[in-house]
């Protein structure tokens, strides 16, 4: 029996979610750690303010390897297919998180300990690099017409189901007593991993290759045509990403400012994360059928320069330690406003290249972005001021790479409606040729 004509689209959307909740919370585990624990662990020799800095630059690591990540996972998935890349990096994914909670400890070797942290955040940085870009490559290029926006956003759905799993998993470990969190409590996510990678590699292996791929014929070198033809796209891809400094400095600056500097309880405000996240689960599929009806472009840029705005009430709230506007504005803030351009950015960014370098200039675009979003907690760290009030110029500096990222949004050219077959070409049909979904 043939399957109709949703079916293969669901299957895809709903092996990118999995894929995606699996390899993320291998990833946002460390983000954690960074933030609660590695400081001591990994750094104990330097005094609390330089031991967390130096902590969360591994966390920013990760990030700077992803744009090497991308260019040659890029390559692969528009040359070879995007199968090939999603279970590729989703094993990568698995093994170095697994590594790094058999690390031995800087009591143990000394600076070798810290070495090869960041060799293995290096390793996971290059893995994440072409996950989302595969799974949304994936997703869109199955998705019927009208709907990219709805389909698209279920990796980043699958992202949120990852962080909510990284979070619950250091919830028993952080309430831990302080010694048994440092000896033994902070590995058991990671080594869980391994259970993360088995169950991913069952689902991806079961993935068939995209119609639009098989169809196309594939360049001999993609990255040639992207920068001949595309890089306007790329740059702007490039800039927008820089939205995801939100989701970085919300979920690793503020709870390394609230644990360290405001001295509030790590477990209570791993559940602001927690609860965020849930109502993001459904923020995110709304978002992204509104983004099909009236468009990209508002929805991203009102998403974009509201996360900026809350940023400062959230930060203000926990410097004063009111718990009640704590979990209020955060769960606003990251549940409901930064799910706007969260669940946007699939299609959004897919939408600017043709299937010959979709997958590359998605990888590319927004893996450089995410780089800057992913040092922005080690830059907010660096210029924070003392005190519960030194929240300040972090606040202001992510006010101004997201008006930066809407800026760039804007200068973008609506998508919504236009042909998948016509995406990324100079001149296609009027939008109007596909209306927007009843």
């Amino acid at each position: 029996m043939s399957e109709t004509p949703i079916a293969q689209p669901r299957k895809a959307a709903l092996a990118a979610w999995i894929g995606s909740a699996l390899e993320y919370y291998d990833f946002f585990i460390y983000g954690t750690a960074a933030a609660l624990v590695f400081n001591k662990v990994f750094f104990p020799d330097s005094d609390p303010a330089t031991g967390t800095l130096l902590a969360l630059a591994t966390f920013g690591v990760g990030y700077a390897a992803r744009p090497i990540g991308a260019f040659i996972l890029g390559h692969i998935g528009d040359k070879f297919g995007r199968k090939r890349v999603l279970v590729f990096t989703l094993m990568l994914m698995g093994v170095s998180t697994f590594l790094v909670g058999c690390l031995p400890t800087y009591a143990q070797v000394g600076v070798l300990a810290p070495t090869l942290l960041v060799v293995l955040r290096l390793a996971q940085g290059f893995s994440a690099a072409g996950e989302q870009a595969s799974a949304n490559s994936m997703t869109l290029e199955h998705a019927p017409e009208g709907r990219r926006g709805f389909f698209t956003s279920f990796t980043l759905n699958g992202t949120q189901m990852g962080q909510i799993l990284a979070t619950a998993a250091f919830l028993p470990v952080a309430a831990l007593p302080e010694s048994a969190l440092l000896s033994w409590g902070w590995r058991i996510p990671f080594l869980l991993s391994v259970l993360v990678m088995l169950v991913g590699y069952l689902i991806r292996r079961r993935m068939e290759e995209t119609p639009a791929f098989v169809q196309e014929d594939s360049a001999k070198m993609p990255l040639a045509i992207l920068f001949r033809d595309h890089w306007a796209s790329v740059l702007r891809v490039i800039l927008v990403a820089m939205v995801a400094s939100v989701s970085t400095i919300f979920g690793v600056y503020a709870l390394s400012f609230g644990t360290d500097t405001a001295g509030l309880e790590r477990s209570t405000l791993l559940w602001v994360g927690v609860l965020a996240n849930v109502v993001a689960l459904g923020a995110i599929p709304l978002w992204a059928s509104l983004a099909d009806r009236i468009g990209r472009k508002p929805v991203m840029i009102g998403g974009t320069l509201g996360s900026a705005a809350l940023m400062f009430a959230y930060l203000s709230a926990i410097g004063h330690g009111n718990w009640v506007l704590i979990f209020a504005i955060g769960i606003l803030l990251s549940g409901v406003v930064y799910s706007a351009p969260n669940s946007t950015w699939p299609a959004f960014y897919g939408e600017m290249f043709t299937t010959r370098v979709r997958l590359s200039g998605m990888a590319i675009g927004t893996q450089i972005g995410f780089a800057i979003g992913g040092f922005a907690p080690t830059i907010g760290a660096a210029v924070s001021g003392d005190g519960r009030s030194g929240w300040l110029p972090v606040a202001v500096m992510l006010a101004v790479l997201c008006v930066i990222s809407a800026v760039a949004t804007a200068t973008a050219r609506e998508t919504a409606h236009v042909p998948t077959a016509d995406l990324g070409r100079t001149a296609h049909p009027s939008p109007t040729q596909i209306p927007a979904p009843a």
